[in-house]
């Protein structure tokens, strides 16, 4: 059985989902259904956290610098001195 719920949203807000609905072809209500499971999730301690997600990702890309974790300190004050 499905209930109904009924929400006040914001002006601001209202249109932000009608942008968002109008650009993803997909209904205000999925998109809300969608937004509210994923933050219960999220609040439980059961959603991944953002680290999480890209976890995979951490350490996969190369700089072209060498010893980066090593001389980070090195190569950032080495970039301010150039004005970057």
């Amino acid at each position: 059985m499905e209930n109904q719920l009924t929400v006040r949203l914001p002006e601001e807000l209202s249109l932000a989902l009608e942008r968002a609905s109008h650009r993803s072809g997909r209904k205000t209500s999925d998109i809300v259904r969608a937004a509210l499971r994923e933050y219960l999730q999220i609040s439980s301690g059961k959603g991944d956290r953002p680290a999480e997600r890209v976890s995979g990702l951490i350490g996969s890309l190369d700089s072209g610098l060498p010893n980066l974790a090593e001389q980070h300190r090195a190569y950032v004050l080495e970039s301010l001195k150039r004005g970057g």
